[in-house]
């Protein structure tokens, strides 16, 4: 059995020149809801059915992270991340090592069905990909 199976896309991270203005409009023009701000790290975090659609101002941690402003030269996806079961760390990580990927950090994160386990890697385009496992019991 593939050590990764996925479920769903979990959540997506948009950078955004205007953080508020792109809040607003997922929520009034597609229907979103505010479900967490994270003012810390710049993250306000959206409902949008069973996923989250996470937006951050290129102005706050995160989002200055990320490099240049969205536009042609520069990134507005920061992420996105893929909710998988089991979510067996060492297994993951072997399976993305034995295809030449490093996986990258590891932690616990706020995901679209709550704080749990998540591994970053690159594909091979530079694209980073979140791996997000159960909530937390």
């Amino acid at each position: 059995m593939h050590p990764i199976r996925i479920r769903e896309i979990d959540h997506i991270v948009l950078r955004a020149r205007d953080q508020g203005a792109l809040v607003r409009f997922y929520c009034e023009v597609l229907g979103c809801t505010v479900e967490k701000r994270q003012e810390a790290i710049g993250l306000v975090q959206l409902r949008a059915g069973t996923s989250l659609i996470d937006i951050v101002g290129i102005d706050g941690k995160l989002g200055r992270m990320g490099g240049a402003a969205p536009g042609r030269e520069g990134r507005n996806l920061d992420h996105f991340c893929v909710r998988v079961e089991p979510f067996d760390l060492d297994a993951i990580r072997a399976h993305l090592r034995a295809h030449g990927v490093e996986p990258g950090e590891f932690g616990s994160r706020y995901g679209a069905e709550g704080e749990g386990p998540s591994l970053y890697l690159d594909d091979i385009e530079g694209n980073t990909v979140e791996l997000k496992g159960p909530p937390d019991a």
